[in-house]
């Protein structure tokens, strides 16, 4: 029985498991995403997200508590130059988990963990604020042409 046992050992031992964690880790702020099975995908978001959380804000302590953990100097300058910066906003939730169907070798589930900021593709621009009079708005916003001017 499993009772009380929240982390996903990954059949590996703790030490393995931590630097395997931390390499992910560091590949996936370095390349904003990487191609994994889904059991090291979920555990790797569990792994890093307190990590962005810390690199909002950039001070000596939080960069030495991620340093602890990642171990890769030029991973936390990246993180906390220009992850934590484009991520100030987001109250949490910095990665994505999108399947990708099974691994041909051996029929591992494969999944692609990617920071949600650094997609263009699901970025979308926001809808301008509506007005109660949405025809007044129009009317508005409609551009002049020349042939008016005169």
């Amino acid at each position: 029985m499993r009772h009380g046992k929240k982390t996903n050992h990954l059949g590996r031992k703790t030490a393995h498991r931590r630097s395997m964690l931390a390499n992910m880790a560091c590949s996936l702020i370095e390349h904003k995403r990487i191609n994994t099975t889904v059991a090291k995908a979920k555990a790797l978001k569990v792994f890093v997200e307190p990590l962005i959380t810390k690199s909002k804000e950039d001070t000596t302590h939080n960069r030495r508590i991620v340093f602890s953990r990642l171990r890769q100097k030029e991973a936390i300058t990246e993180l906390f130059d220009n992850v934590g910066k484009k991520v100030a906003g987001r109250p949490g939730g910095y990665t994505r988990i999108i399947k990708l169907g099974h691994r041909l070798g051996d029929n591992a589930d494969m999944a692609m963990v990617e920071l949600v900021d650094y997609n263009e593709l699901y970025i979308a621009p926001r809808p301008a604020k509506r007005t109660k009079n949405v025809a007044a708005a129009q009317v508005v916003a409609a551009p002049v042409s020349s042939s008016e001017e005169e």
